[in-house]
């Protein structure tokens, strides 16, 4: 840790014009990002910052400036969610501070500002397939949401020490490189005579299940069963020039790509199988190979109509969009600041899943990492330079008991996808779920406004990420915070024992 890059830092200075209801007329926001001493994937990341800071919202007139600085930090690079969940996270903490202003919760704002079908966002994209209403309304419902912010609430009333918190949030994640030449994918398909097919194609399995999606994808379309198809290793002597395993996009460009040289056997072998309908694949192999037809087949896909011009605003920035809601409920220890995830709901539009066991594990997977990106993974520095929390002594990933108690999670089904061209109407989700573990946040951060508010105290809340339990113990301003307050006279020429960034 104390030489590799972390996730990019960012520091987001806004103002926002809005009318008394809270609805967004105009925002002018510059977001600067902690890109440590070289460039590395800063500018990408930086790319999608901007282009993921609307979220889900009309923002009105809109100016959004972004800016690399150099430190002199590690160089910072890649992570899942690739700068768009530091984005999204900027315009939300503004949210809640424009509902506190206007004497609203950020669930109603975050409904009042919502995109609606066929809306233009900032970087001039249509959203089409835009289904965020509907699961924000469906979820909504399905969390019992309204009932449970009365029964929080309640609890609050009657509980000094210990606060509850609720929190409603929606996602929406671009999909494709930023870059056009990656996005494209390449697949080798052989057909052996015994019925067996194997399957190379340029993606990485790391676990999330892109080998399956794949065989599942080369058995659909040779029409062949699932346990007739083998996966060789990833290697470019079989998938040469391949792109990244990143993006979200891996199972949108390699399925399509073995998807394209299945169907190309499948063409091969069509006469053989139209001449013995009852025939064992096996068998139509076999004679196809004894008439001396190839039995192997290449395939290639490169994402259509994306292409984005950055200096003149113009073209397709995101192939689709994958989009989520989630309802995070906290309870809140204001002594300590200790916390417990009680409840979480995450409801999905996925588009017609390859695999729901796998993507909902992935949700799961994403959702728990961006709880802990918001809540626990701080990163201090001392005074000089070294990293104060390294290993997992001082730097604090999530645990068996910060994973919610209750973890519901659904995927919205049954939709028609009138612009989706993806692999049988499938959409990446590796990355789009990360920034509904955020809602964790911002539950807690509902729960520091109930003790503020037993206190007496109505300044407004402002609470960076992550929200560690020093942070939300200060932030519950009472007799004993005050008290070991230390006046701003005292800190003049004081070293600190350790820098946040």
């Amino acid at each position: 840790m104390r030489t590799s890059g972390q996730r990019h830092p960012f520091l987001g200075r806004w103002t926002v014009g809005f009318d008394d209801a809270g609805r967004l007329l105009a925002l002018r926001m510059h977001v600067f990002s902690n890109g440590g001493f070289s460039h590395d994937l800063s500018v990408g990341v930086l790319e999608r910052a901007v282009s993921h800071v609307d979220n889900c919202y009309r923002l009105g007139a809109s100016e959004i400036v972004g800016r690399i600085a150099r430190t002199n930090t590690q160089s910072n690079t890649a992570f899942r969610g690739f700068g768009g969940c530091q984005g999204m996270f900027l315009l939300e903490s503004m949210l809640c501070e424009v509902a506190e202003a206007v004497g609203r919760t950020p669930e109603q704002l975050r409904a009042l500002n919502m995109y609606r079908a066929g809306d233009v966002t900032p970087f001039a994209q249509r959203l089409n397939d835009w289904n965020v209403p509907l699961l924000w309304e469906r979820l909504s419902a399905s969390s019992a949401f309204a009932e449970r912010r009365a029964a929080v609430d309640a609890y609050n009333a009657s509980s000094r020490h210990r606060k509850r918190g609720l929190a409603m949030l929606p996602t929406k994640f671009g999909i494709s490189f930023g870059v056009k030449f990656l996005n494209q994918g390449m697949a080798l398909v052989h057909v052996y005579t015994d019925g067996s097919v194997l399957v190379a194609h340029g993606g990485t399995e790391m676990g999330q299940g892109l080998h399956t999606k794949m065989t599942q994808v080369a058995a659909e379309t040779l029409g062949v069963p699932l346990s007739s198809v083998f996966i060789s290793e990833t290697a470019t002597n079989t998938a040469a020039n391949t792109s990244p395993t990143a993006a979200s996009a891996s199972s949108d460009l390699n399925g399509f790509a073995v998807h394209n040289a299945c169907a190309v056997l499948a063409e091969r072998l069509r006469p053989y199988r139209e001449r013995a309908p009852d025939a064992s694949f096996a068998q139509v192999a076999r004679t196809a190979y004894l008439d001396r037809v190839s039995l192997t087949a290449a395939g290639h896909y490169a994402t259509p109509d994306i292409g984005f011009d950055w200096q003149r605003g113009t073209g397709q920035l995101y192939f689709y969009f994958t989009q989520g809601a989630a309802v995070a409920e906290v309870e809140l220890d204001t002594l300590t600041g200790a916390h417990t995830t009680r409840r979480v709901d995450i409801l999905m539009d996925v588009g017609k899943s390859l695999n729901k066991a796998l993507d909902i594990g992935q949700i799961e997977g994403a959702f728990t990492q961006g709880q802990g990106w918001t809540t626990t993974e701080e990163f201090l520095y001392f005074p000089r330079g070294p990293l104060f929390t390294q290993g997992p002594g001082n730097y604090k990933i999530p645990s068996a008991m910060d994973i919610p108690r209750d973890f519901r999670v659904a995927l919205l089904e049954g939709l028609p996808y009138d612009s989706l061209k993806t692999i049988y109407s499938s959409k990446g989700i590796g990355e789009p779920p990360l920034f509904l573990g955020a809602s964790v946040f911002f539950a807690l951060r509902d729960a520091v406004l109930a003790a503020r508010r037993q206190q007496g105290v109505d300044a407004p809340l402002h609470i960076e990420s992550p929200a560690t339990p020093e942070i939300l113990r200060m932030a519950c301003v009472d007799q004993i915070v005050d008290r070991v307050a230390i006046p701003a006279a005292q800190k003049e020429g004081k070293i600190l024992f350790a820098v946040r960034i």
